[in-house]
């Protein structure tokens, strides 16, 4: 394709080297979770609505919170009721809108799990890098989440 703009050696290497780590880290993350029963689906979804007010958001709001498509969200939420993690409740003033809430099982679990799944993102991750290392990365991908999150909420 004429103008086409190809990645340098050290372009290529750095692209390759992100998606990589991605994927090596999440599938590690997404196995380590697994023996407490969880995915990393699971656990975004409860950390977030464990650190919401009153323990509950908005189906959109989750949504948008983990990145995740409102279809997709929704057959998760389902997965995660019927283990009693999460419940929907109707938003009043709002037939079209529903909330997804924290259990009492689904904080417990997040207390269980959180402990050792910190230790598992130090050992496969954090305790990898200097303290520059971290804040480096940090800088270099904030400015890449933003302009992603501009798009994706033009969309």
């Amino acid at each position: 394709m004429p103008g086409t703009r190809w990645l340098s050696d050290e372009e290529q290497q750095a692209w390759r080297t992100t998606v990589h780590l991605n994927k090596l880290l999440m599938r590690q993350l997404d196995r380590d979770l697994a023996a407490d029963g969880l995915n990393a689906a699971d656990y975004e979804i409860l950390v977030v609505l464990s650190e919401a007010p009153g323990r509950r958001l908005r189906m959109t709001d989750l949504a948008d919170a983990t990145s995740q498509s409102r279809s997709r969200l929704s057959h998760q939420i389902s997965r995660m009721e019927a283990r009693r993690l999460v419940r929907r409740d109707e938003c009043e003033g709002d037939k079209r809108g529903t909330f997804a809430v924290l259990t009492g099982e689904g904080m417990a679990t997040i207390e269980r799990v959180a402990p050792r799944h910190v230790e598992h993102v130090r050992r496969h991750f954090i305790d990898r890098l200097t303290p520059q290392q971290l804040d480096q990365i940090r800088a270099a991908f904030q400015p890449v989440v933003d302009c992603l999150r501009k798009i994706r909420d033009r969309d």
